[in-house]
């Protein structure tokens, strides 16, 4: 390395630690102002695009501050802020709340879109920018992508090893009554810059690293995806058994699984990530097994997603847009677009697989702009949903009462707000006073019966019990939920048996390796104690052991046996509080949950 290299790489190396270390003190400044709710965090349009800008932008120039030419990165970065920016804005703007200051609008999804449309981005520009001209050789946007990833992985390790030693650090200091350490890791004012300045350092190391060593990094990228590919004939295998199996099972079961649209597409996932995986940079092609794999798997491709398009218009036509079907629809485009490109490139004579390269690079640009679609008013989720469910209340496909006006009022931001205040004018009576009680609802509230066991799928024992109507028809809405079988949708087993000796049943539900005691009393059902496995035995036996439910001879105490297994009674809290527990006692005298 001549002078002239040496003071690239030390000008390169600051560069990125300055950046490092501003991107640092903005966060922390950023962080102190929500934390005291100060300006900017007054301002959630303001704080919104600052938080995303400081957070995801500095990654470009700290990745690609000696690859790309400086006026490209600086127009790349100024570009990339926009769009981080204007994604931000629009998620404070539909989700804010008028109490609601800082980061309170931003949710995990507005982070995770930014970094994944930015990432793309960033790998369809500065290849381009290398080759100087718009589209570059696949090849190169392959090596950059994954020599990215590779330095991606290896910044976090380092960072956090970083943090490891210092906690570490702090520890061991602690021991000789020296606490300044620990504290000073506590605060924000060195966690956040620290951080920053370490990460960018980690970068700069694995920049120089992989540029030296990249050989290796090519070396080892080939083997991972090479053993990758060996399992695309597998999954050829498992696709095409399923396909060639729908015609003897029929739709049905698929339907009944309420997933098919998302266990679909996750097939077609596997299936283009595995073709990718032996298609590599297309520079030499792979074993002829893996080769006729991903010929196959294009093909397979077809039927898949025919498969998965169906079943997400059934569900569409049948019960209109929610967000999560909006998602599944861009899922869905995205898809589409991999499976006509490989499909033709499996038939298309020629070079290997060769159309691959212009769908991979087709499609990524297609998922920046479905990302910026989906983060914007253009195609938001929620904006969506809310248009055509509030179009099927108003043409008649669904009844008032039948309607979730809380999904308006608390899960599709300001679109679901401002669709509640259209429905408060409707000429339609009782649709205008149900939107004025849900605009009225300060937090979400449950229909009766929402809350419960599943009782038509719960397995009573023992055989020939059934459980008490009483019971069943409890307005469980209304109960604290003393046991977590008694949530939305549990299948808890249950024993029905006397506990007591009082003559009267009570109700166990079994919760993990207890069950829950519940007994009638008041006109209602309440838990009053507890049945634990002892001894390390199963949560619940088997159905034949379960057949066989009794009380253990008098002692001490008073165990529950279920076939070979022993439960210990306890009562509960309350029981043990109000002292009814369960009584009467039995005939010798003892009252088994009171002797403990």
């Amino acid at each position: 390395m001549d002078a002239m290299d040496a003071r690239t790489v030390r000008a390169t190396a600051l560069t990125r630690l300055a950046i490092g270390l501003i991107q640092g003190i903005a966060l922390f400044l950023l962080q102190k102002a929500d934390e005291s709710k100060a300006w900017p965090a007054t301002q959630p349009m303001l704080y919104a695009p600052l938080l995303v800008c400081a957070l995801m932008v500095p990654l470009i120039p700290l990745a690609a501050l000696s690859a790309m030419r400086r006026t490209s990165l600086i127009a790349w970065s100024l570009v990339a802020a926009v769009l981080a920016a204007i994604l931000a804005v629009h998620a404070a703007w539909t989700g804010a709340a008028p109490d609601r200051l800082g980061a309170g609008p931003l949710s995990p999804p507005i982070f995770i879109a930014a970094a994944a449309l930015l990432f793309i981005a960033h790998h369809l520009i500065q290849p381009a920018d290398a080759a100087r001209k718009p589209v570059a050789p696949y090849a190169d946007y392959f090596d950059l992508a994954f020599t990215n990833l590779i330095r991606l992985f290896l910044s976090l390790a380092f960072t956090g090893a970083f943090w490891l030693l210092l906690v570490l650090a702090g520890a061991l200091f602690k021991l000789i009554g020296i606490e300044a350490i620990q504290k000073l890791i506590g605060e924000t004012a060195f966690a956040f810059p620290a951080t920053g300045l370490m990460f960018a350092a980690a970068v700069h190391m694995a920049v120089q690293l992989t540029e030296a060593r990249a050989g290796l990094v090519r070396g080892v990228r080939t083997v991972g995806l090479t053993l990758l590919a060996w399992l695309s004939p597998l999954m050829v295998v498992i696709a095409a058994g399923f396909l060639a199996t729908l015609p003897f099972t029929g739709l049905a079961p698929l339907w009944g699984t309420k997933a098919a649209t998302a266990l679909l597409l996750a097939a077609a996932a596997a299936l283009i990530i595995l073709v990718n995986a032996a298609y590599q940079d297309g520079v030499e092609p792979p074993h002829a097994v893996p080769q006729w794999a991903a010929r196959i798997a294009g093909l397979l491709l077809i039927p898949i997603v025919v498969l998965a398009a169906y079943a997400l218009w059934l569900r569409i036509d049948q019960y209109g847009l929610t967000p999560d079907r909006v998602l599944a629809t861009a899922y869905l485009v995205v898809a589409i677009g991999f499976t006509v490109g490989y499909a033709v490139a499996a038939v298309r004579p020629g070079p290997w697989m060769k159309p691959l390269e212009p769908t991979n690079l087709i499609m990524a640009a297609v998922s920046v702009l479905l990302l910026i679609a989906l983060f914007t008013p253009i195609a938001d989720p929620a904006r969506l949903s809310v248009a055509s469910q509030v179009k099927r209340l108003e043409s008649g496909k669904v009844a008032p009462d039948k309607f979730d006006f809380q999904f308006l009022r608390f899960d599709s931001g300001r679109y679901g707000r401002e669709g509640l205040d259209r429905l408060e004018a409707d000429r339609n009576a009782e649709v205008a006073n149900r939107a004025r009680e849900a605009i009225a609802h300060k937090e979400r509230t449950y229909a009766q019966g929402k809350r419960g066991p599943d009782f038509d799928k719960m397995k009573v024992y023992p055989a020939g019990k059934t459980l008490p109507r009483d019971f069943r028809e409890q307005d469980w809405n209304r109960s604290e939920p003393a046991s977590s079988c008694t949530i939305v949708g549990m299948q808890c087993p249950a024993l029905v048996f006397d506990v007591d000796g009082d003559g009267v049943d009570e109700v166990l539900l079994v919760n993990g390796e207890t069950m829950d005691v519940f007994k009638s009393g008041g006109g209602s059902w309440k838990k009053v104690a507890e049945a634990k496995a002892a001894c390390g035995a199963a949560a619940f036996p088997d159905d034949k052991a379960a057949s066989d439910v009794r009380l253990d001879a008098p002692t001490e105490r008073r165990d529950l046996l279920v076939g070979d297994h022993r439960y210990v009674l306890t009562p509960s809290g309350s029981a043990c509080a109000s002292r009814p527990a369960l009584a009467p006692p039995l005939k010798d005298g003892l009252a088994p949950l009171e002797r403990q």
